[in-house]
Formats: structure tokens, C-alpha cells, sequence
């Protein structure tokens, strides 16, 4: 029985290895970590296909899609010259069909569907007085995420959580009361820390993008320090998906020191 459960292991071992790859290059950020990735590239594409299908829909027919022409050709600007720098990464990236769209909204929110489906929300151009490089901060944090592929890469973390937990449930004999505590050590071990490796990866990723399509890199950390101001109930960084303001500042201070040259080039 011992070997059987020995050989299972190995055999799970040598799988997971073919699972392991990196989405993106390096860049001058040095953003290249290998990823798990279980789930496939089509099946995360054809699902963003339709849910973005459908947010765009919903958005039409309650006439909050593109209701200010002004606000959403310098969203689609900056977003196309973001999106021309995105072979610095991904090659293929340059070939997406790249959709940018701005839903009349008061959120604070954007986001970018694998594939490249791109959303941002009016409220937080307007409730934080963006600039046009800090609207450039933000969608090339956006971008990143879809560069880096991090919700296929989430959906696979997912999936094998919940592989393992069934496995080491089943191995140790533990009841259920065992395997929801198992979970939560996962949660907070495990699917936490992964959600803010994504956030940090973006953030260098998309200061990147930014510098070279023109835009100075240190309106990056402007956001955050808007972020700041704003206020409300802060969460303990370890019990959040998110770094805490003050350290995705330092790093950000950091990336945008790195990546100026990309910047001071692409002003000649």
C-alpha cells in the first residue's frame, strides 16, 4: 500500500512538471517566474469571450457603455499605446484582439479579460482625478495581468488545491472537520500569497509597458498615493489579495527608477 501511494506521488510529480511554464519574457523588470498552468489557454479564452460579451451587453442595455466620446477615445488612446509595447513581453500579444471599453460606473475598477477584453470603470478616472499617466499606470497594470495570463494561472492554483486537499485528506484519514481546516491553511498559505505575487507582477509589468510607450513611470506610484488618501478600513496585508498600499509604493519607487531609461528613450 505504501508503495502504491509512493508511486502515485511520483507519478502526480512528473505531471505537474510538464504543467510548469513561463507566459511571459523578462523585460527589464525581470518578470519571467515559471507558472503552473493546468488550465488551457483556449478553455480561459472562450470563457472571457462570452463574459465579456456579456458585461459589454448589460452595459449597452442600460446606456452606460461609451456615454462620454471624450473620456473613452483617451481611454482607447492610451490603452493602444500601451497595448503596442505589449511584444516586449509576448509576441502574440500583438495579435489579440484587443477590445478597450469604458462603462459610465462609480467603482473604483478596471480590468483586463485573457485575450485582451479591456474595462475601465469612469469612477475611478473621475473620484481620483487621473492624469494621463496614471490612467496609463492603471490599464497597463491590467494588460499585465493578461500578458502574465494570472487568471488562468489562478484557476490552475485552484484546481490543484483542491487535488491536494482531497489527496492528503484521504491519505491522513481526516474527518471533515480535518479537511475544512485543511482548506482554510490553504486559503491563507497557499491561494493568498499567489493573488499578491499576481498584483506585485503586474504592477512592475505594467510600469514597464507605460515607460516605454511614454508615459513617466513614477505616475505609478501616484495612483497609490491617491489610493492612500482616499481612506476607509484598511485589511491586514497577510489577510489580503492585495500588497498593502505602502508596499506596493516602495516597490513601485523601485521599478520606476529601473525603467526611467525605457522612458527618457522613448521622449527623443
Amino acid at each position: 500500500m505504501k508503495l502504491t501511494k509512493i508511486l502515485a506521488i511520483i507519478f502526480v510529480g512528473i505531471f505537474f512538471i510538464g504543467c510548469f511554464a513561463s507566459t511571459t519574457k523578462a523585460g527589464l523588470v525581470g518578470v519571467d517566474s515559471r507558472q503552473l498552468l493546468l488550465v488551457s489557454a483556449e478553455s480561459m479564452n472562450e470563457s472571457a469571450r462570452l463574459s465579456y460579451a456579456k458585461t459589454i451587453g448589460s452595459a449597452k442595455s442600460k446606456s452606460t457603455l461609451n456615454t462620454d466620446p471624450a473620456m473613452t477615445k483617451r481611454v482607447q488612446s492610451i490603452s493602444a499605446k500601451l497595448i503596442s509595447q505589449v511584444g516586449a513581453f509576448r509576441d502574440d500579444a500583438l495579435k489579440w484582439n484587443w477590445q478597450v471599453n469604458v462603462i459610465n460606473q462609480d467603482t473604483l475598477n478596471a480590468w483586463c479579460m485573457p485575450g485582451g477584453r479591456i474595462v475601465v470603470y469612469s469612477g475611478i478616472i473621475k473620484r481620483l482625478n487621473l492624469t494621463d499617466g496614471e490612467l496609463a499606470a492603471i490599464i497597463g497594470h491590467e494588460i499585465a495581468h493578461a500578458l502574465r495570463e494570472h487568471s488562468r494561472e489562478q484557476a490552475s492554483s485552484d484546481q490543484l488545491q483542491g487535488i491536494g486537499i482531497f489527496a492528503i485528506s484521504a491519505v491522513a484519514g481526516l474527518d471533515a472537520s480535518g479537511t475544512q481546516l485543511l482548506a482554510q491553511l490553504a486559503q491563507y498559505g497557499i491561494s493568498l500569497p499567489f493573488s499578491r505575487s499576481h498584483e506585485t507582477e503586474a504592477d512592475r509589468i505594467g510600469t514597464e509597458l507605460m515607460a516605454r510607450a511614454g508615459y513617466n513611470p513614477n505616475e505609478a506610484i501616484n495612483v497609490w498615493v491617491k489610493m492612500n488618501k482616499l481612506g476607509g478600513d484598511s485589511v491586514p496585508e497577510i489577510l489580503s489579495t492585495h500588497p498593502s498600499n505602502e508596499s506596493r509604493i516602495a516597490d513601485l519607487k523601485e521599478v520606476a527608477q529601473k525603467v526611467m531609461p525605457l522612458y527618457t528613450a522613448s521622449r527623443k
